[in-house]
């Protein structure tokens, strides 16, 4: 049996004469901070369960080069925690690599970058995607490069091998699915924060969590859990609750599945999508895209009827009906009860992955190697009843997160939520998360922004790219509750326009002069009455 981790880790600290303290408000200059020990010293740091596999410093501009999804994650400036255009050139800094096995099949990797010099006495945590298994080293440069340390974890498994891809890691392994559900991020972010005391002389006075997606999920489940590790946490996108959200995404195929007649070209969905921009958008969103309110869009499947032949222009009755389905979300069928709202309007162009032939691997692999342990489960005869309700009773508790965030607001903490209103992870979900929590007592510490046309956290026609870590370090440091955000549009490493996101229910309106691609031209207002709406 292994030594409980606290008390293996309450006697490291004493070998190691350190005391980590048990939130993030450790006394700390407020000048950057120099190391007390050296980068190599850590190399022989004891923490529990732990083995450091490396520490050496890394010079200027020569920051590992990130692998796997987190590479091609990397690539989009809306990925991003800092708003930048390009990623930031790393300062110098001392790299910290190495394995924790809480338990006999655990590995999990991780890495804390300590800067050289000008150390902020902060610390910021990279989230992770989809099913994790790759470090998220893109992330790091750029909130290393403003002074912060800066950590992440594989989530206990390595996607670049065969039975790490997707969700076969699960498969067998109990240990490894606690490891990615939530043991992972908690680990990591203990024994960062002790390198970090054991580097500085100290620990962080503030600590952040940045993440999209998976990562959002894991940074209200850090929320929830541990509500002490993080003062500020930034959930872009969280697929929330994950059961229900990956039976929505396999909705769409298997409608068409059920019923051929439904099925719609990838044309048919654009073209949808283009009739609900005519519909709903304003003068400005016309130009440049995207729906800026689609909780107002009144646009419905029917209009779009065929009067007679199936033509490009218009649906028939079963496309009507498929589009209709989908919007609503998947249902039970015994209660009636929606099992996860549909898409926004607005979104329809990046439904077409989930009506095909095949049901989308990622959601499939939830229900397969997590839920059922089946590898012949296919979802093609899914029961929206009873499958949903023994996937739930399985792997529910691990991957969902109520509205109970008492103990996180209650010592100050502060949540930002985003998501863009193009997103298949469904704004509606987050906006009743939202509301829920701000009826259980997290009025003054959760503000969420959606982001018109806006993609799965980056992309699409609308600006994706702003600066997360910066609002939330405002927000919890200097105790600037963030009302407007500027966001922008990046081509090709340059900024082609700007425009303000603001904190929900508040949209961005057009000023009625100056130029549509400048934040400045907007301001932040009330959303109008359900219609065609839009700057």
């Amino acid at each position: 049996m292994k030594t409980p981790p606290s008390t293996m880790f309450a006697r490291a600290l004493g070998l190691l004469a350190l005391t980590l303290a048990t939130t993030g408000h450790a006394a700390t200059p407020t000048a950057p901070t120099a190391p007390a020990a050296s980068c190599a010293a850590l190399a022989k740091l004891a923490l529990p369960d732990v083995t450091i596999t490396l520490a050496q410093p890394v010079a200027a501009g020569q920051a590992p080069a990130p692998q796997g999804e987190g590479a091609f994650l990397g690539k989009f400036s809306g990925m991003g925690v800092a708003g930048l255009t390009r990623p930031a050139r790393n300062p110098a800094f001392c790299r910290v690599a190495g394995s924790i096995r809480p338990s006999a099949d655990s590995d999990i990797k991780f890495e804390v970058w300590l800067p050289q010099k000008g150390w902020n006495g902060k610390f910021m945590a990279a989230g992770n995607f989809g099913w994790g298994g790759a470090l998220m080293l893109a992330a790091m440069p750029d909130a290393l490069s403003q002074g912060y340390a800066v950590a992440s974890t594989d989530t206990g498994h390595d996607s670049g091998t065969d039975d790490g891809k997707g969700g076969r890691f699960a498969l067998g392994h109990p240990e490894k699915l606690i490891d990615y559900a939530y043991r992972a991020d908690h680990l990591m972010t203990v024994h960062a924060k002790a390198i970090i005391k054991a580097f500085y002389g100290h620990g962080p006075k503030y600590s952040y969590w940045v993440g999209c997606s998976l990562g959002g999920l894991e940074g209200l489940v850090e929320a929830q859990r541990y509500p002490e590790d993080y003062d500020g946490i930034v959930v872009g996108a969280p697929p929330n609750t994950l059961v229900n959200f990956n039976a929505a995404q396999l909705w769409p195929g298997w409608l068409v599945r059920q019923n051929p007649a439904l099925n719609m070209t990838k044309a048919k969905f654009e073209m949808v999508s283009k009739a609900v921009l005519q519909a709903c958008a304003g003068p400005v969103g016309r130009q440049q895209g995207f729906v800026d309110a689609p909780e107002q869009c009144g646009f419905e499947p029917r209009q779009l009827l065929c009067k007679g032949e199936e033509t490009a222009d218009c649906l028939t009755a079963g496309q009507v009906q498929l589009m209709e389905q989908i919007y609503r979300g998947p249902v039970n069928p015994r209660t009636g009860e929606v099992i996860f709202p549909g898409p926004a309007k607005g979104s329809e162009a990046e439904l077409f992955v989930f009506a095909g032939d095949k049901p989308f691997a990622n959601a499939l692999d939830l229900f397969r190697y997590a839920a059922f342990e089946d590898v012949n489960w296919d979802g093609t005869q899914i029961d929206w009843d009873r499958d949903i309700a023994q996937a739930s009773a399985k792997v529910g508790a691990l991957f969902s997160v109520d509205a109970n965030l008492q103990p996180f607001f209650a010592r100050g903490g502060k949540l930002l939520l985003y998501i863009g209103w193009n997103d298949y992870h469904n704004p509606a979900e987050l906006v009743d998360y939202y509301h829920a929590l701000r009826r259980n007592g997290g009025q003054d510490g959760v503000r969420l922004f959606t982001l018109p046309g806006v993609g799965h956290c980056f992309g699409g026609a609308g600006c994706d790219t702003f600066d997360k870590l910066g609002a939330i370090d405002d927000w919890v440091s200097a105790r600037k509750p963030p009302l407007r955000l500027t966001a922008s549009k990046v081509v090709n490493g340059r900024i082609a326009r700007t425009r303000p996101i603001c904190a929900y229910q508040a949209v961005a309106k057009y000023k009625g002069s100056g130029d549509i691609n400048d934040a400045s031209s907007f301001i932040c207002a009330a959303a109008e009455e359900k219609g065609n709406t839009g700057s």
